[in-house]
């Protein structure tokens, strides 16, 4: 085997961690002597040992003189896990190959640096293309400064998205709906409040139409059952909380393979100011908010959407019981509405989609 077919190797082995590393990336790493594979290892869950550190424990021969092909740099600061570079240090080896510098301001160069200042001969750029292609959601990360956020519904004619019993399947054509799967594709993230995982039992996924985006739902009170479709583990799943620590169902939680973000309310309630900056913190950059009125309400009303999507289906149902697209509170004049710019309609099968731009107050 050649050079680049270790780092492919590597590469194979990144695969394998697959959601469960989130939001970390996904890294593999091999160790070669005397021109074989003598170990391998990789990145398995978030909060698990790096995959250098697998690689180093994964054998039991010496490994002076030895060669390590990792995916990603190794990290240098301390974070979930100590420095990786200081067991790639004393394990003797001589020589890492590195497919790209980490574009983490943490790690940048810094991992690198620390190995060659140790006398570790050091090679980049091994499948640099390859590479930079399967991380380039990693690099997004690092080089996007805003967050874009759509406010996505799709509504009856006389404006409800569901009756009066709550049935809401279907009010948008088939195609329409294709169409907001492909969209999904686009998005870093999709955000439905907990009632809409209690009453629709949602998966929120691309059905593939494109790359599936990370799942989040806003869950202050922890109500969300144990047996929805939501935690297959097709995407991350994120749930937004207010809770304390040693509520059960945490580790509950957390056992079925969710992120737990925790958000101290404001006026009773979770902030979309809040939501948003803590979303940021673990690279969700582009947001999609597919939740019911209530969630509507408060994302249009804390000033976070910038854009509005809106799919019209040729339908009526009336009832005075049945659901709008934004409940809350409501505005009580007119002239304090949220202000809209129309950027386009599009007709799609026997819908309409209608976007806008959210102005400034």
């Amino acid at each position: 085997m050649n050079k680049n077919a270790f780092m492919k190797r590597a590469l194979q082995l990144a695969l394998k961690g697959g959601v469960k590393v989130f939001p970390n990336p996904q890294v593999g790493c091999v160790i070669v002597k005397n021109g074989k594979i003598i170990s391998e290892g990789y990145h398995k869950f978030f909060g698990d040992r790096h995959a250098e550190i697998h690689a180093i424990n994964n054998t039991k021969e010496n490994l002076t003189n030895a060669e390590m092909y990792i995916t990603l740099e190794p990290c240098s600061h301390f974070g979930k896990t100590p420095p990786c570079v200081d067991e790639i240090i004393k394990s003797g080896i001589k020589k890492v190959y590195i497919g790209i510098v980490d574009p983490n301001p943490l790690v940048k160069g810094n991992g690198i640096k620390k190995l060659k200042n140790a006398g570790i001969e050091i090679e980049t750029g091994l499948l640099k293309n390859d590479l930079k292609k399967y991380y380039s959601d990693y690099i997004k990360r690092f080089s996007t400064k805003r967050q874009r956020v759509v406010l996505k519904y799709a509504m009856t004619v006389d404006g409800k998205i569901a009756t009066v019993s709550g049935d809401s399947k279907w009010i948008s054509s088939e195609d329409s709906r294709k169409l907001v799967y492909k969209l999904r594709s686009q998005f870093d993230g999709i955000l439905v409040g907990v009632n809409t995982v209690i009453k629709d039992d949602p998966i929120l996924t691309s059905h593939g139409e494109g790359k599936n985006p990370v799942k989040i739902v806003l869950d202050p009170e922890l109500i969300i059952p144990l047996k929805r479709k939501i935690f297959t583990a097709d995407s991350p799943l994120v749930i937004i909380h207010s809770m304390d620590e040693d509520n059960p169902k945490i580790e509950l939680l957390r056992k079925k393979g969710a992120i737990l973000l925790r958000l101290e309310k404001k006026n009773g309630r979770i902030n979309f100011e809040d939501v948003c900056k803590s979303l940021k913190k673990i690279s969700i950059f582009s947001l999609l908010i597919e939740g019911g009125g209530e969630t509507a309400w408060w994302a249009l009303k804390d000033k976070v959407v910038d854009e509005l999507i809106v799919f019209i289906g040729p339908k009526i149902i009336g009832g005075i019981g049945a659901v709008t697209p934004v409940e809350g509170e409501g505005i009580k004049f007119i002239k304090n509405a949220f202000p809209l710019k129309l950027k386009s309609i599009k007709r799609i099968s026997s819908d309409l989609m209608l976007k806008y731009k959210i102005l400034a107050d």
